[in-house]
C-alpha cells in the first residue's frame, strides 16, 4: 500500500525521497530491529509507528545520524547518508530540521533567541535579520508576539511550537519530530497536528514523524512504517487508512484499532 501528496514541491531543492535498504538497528549483539526497507515519499507525512519500546525513536535517531545501522543502507536521493564523507553528511544535515520529544529549548534563552540559533550560527545574517526572520518563523507557528519570552514562561504547548519555529528556521526540506504530541492535552495536540499538516502544505516540506497517538497518526499520516516488537522487524508499511481497512494481520488490526472493541475506522480526532 502505498500513497502520495499533493504537496508542493520546491522547484530550487533536489528531490530528497529517503530509501530505506535492508537497515538492522542493534545495541551490541541485541538487534533491536532488522531488515527494515521502506521508502518516504517527498512531500509525505510519514509516521513510525508501533508498540513501546520496539524501536521508533532509535530509528529516528538512524535517520538524522545520530546513530548508524549495524547493517543496511540509508538513502537521500540518490546519496548514500549511511557512508557519506563528513562534507557530504554535514550538507545534507543543513536540510534536516528536528524537533526533539522535549522541545529543547535552551531555558536561558528568549524564543527568539532560541529560534535564531541556527541562523547565527549557519548563516551571515546580521543580528537584526536573525531577528527578523525568528519573528517570522515564531508567526508561522502561532507564536506572535512571544519573541521576549523564556520558555518557562509559557505553555508547554507552545513550548513545542517554538520548538518547531526553530526546527523551520533554516527552511528544511524535511523534518522529523519525535513523539510531538507527548504530555500535551487532546485540544494542544490537535492543534499541532493542523500545524504539521499546514508546514508541509506551505513549505513542501517531507515530515517524519514518531508517534504511537492514533489521533495523530489518522489525521496526519499519508505513508508509514509497522515496527513490531516480537518480531524486531516491520510488519506493515503504507497508508495507515488503508492499513485499517486492508490488513489482515491482527498485530496492525490491534494496534489501530485500540480501545474500540468493534474495530470500526478511527477518524481523525473523532
Amino acid at each position: 500500500m502505498t500513497s502520495e501528496t499533493d504537496a508542493p514541491r520546491r522547484p530550487d531543492s533536489a528531490e530528497l525521497d529517503i530509501v530505506v535498504k535492508g537497515v538492522t538497528m542493534a545495541f551490541g549483539s541485541f538487534v533491536l530491529m532488522r531488515n527494515l526497507n521502506f521508502v518516504v515519499n517527498r512531500g509525505d507525512i510519514f509516521v513510525i509507528m508501533g508498540g513501546s519500546g520496539c524501536g521508533k525513536s532509535t530509528l529516528l535517531r538512524h535517520l538524522i545520524g545520530l546513530k548508524d545501522p549495524a547493517a543496511g543502507t540509508i538513502l537521500y536521493g540518490n546519496v548514500s547518508f549511511t557512508g557519506a564523507s563528513p562534507d557530504e553528511r554535514e550538507r545534507l544535515l543543513r536540510r534536516f530540521g528536528v524537533l526533539y520529544q522535549s522541545g529543547a529549548l535552551w531555558s536561558s534563552m528568549t524564543l527568539a533567541e532560541n529560534v535564531g540559533l541556527p541562523l547565527g550560527e549557519f548563516t551571515d545574517l546580521s543580528p537584526e535579520q536573525v531577528r527578523e526572520i525568528a519573528a517570522l518563523k515564531l508567526a508561522l507557528v502561532g507564536l506572535k508576539g512571544f519573541e521576549d519570552f523564556y520558555p518557562s514562561q509559557i505553555s508547554g504547548g507552545m513550548q513545542k511550537r517554538a520548538g518547531l519555529a526553530r526546527a523551520i528556521a533554516l527552511d528544511p526540506d524535511i523534518l522529523f519530530f519525535d513523539e510531538p504530541s507527548a504530555g500535551l492535552d487532546p485540544i494542544s495536540s490537535r492543534l499541532l497536528d493542523d500545524l504539521i499538516m499546514e508546514l508541509r502544505d506551505n513549505l513542501g516540506a517531507t515530515i517524519v514523524v514518531v508517534t504511537h497517538e492514533l489521533p495523530s497518526i489518522f489525521t496526519i499520516a499519508n505513508n508509514s512504517v509497522f515496527l513490531d516488537g516480537e518480531s524486531h522487524t516491520q510488519i506493515a508499511t503504507g497508508d495507515p487508512h488503508e492499513m485499517l481497512v486492508h490488513s489482515t494481520d491482527p498485530r496492525v488490526r490491534r494496534f489501530l484499532t485500540r480501545g474500540r472493541d468493534d474495530g470500526a475506522v478511527v477518524s481523525a480526532h473523532g
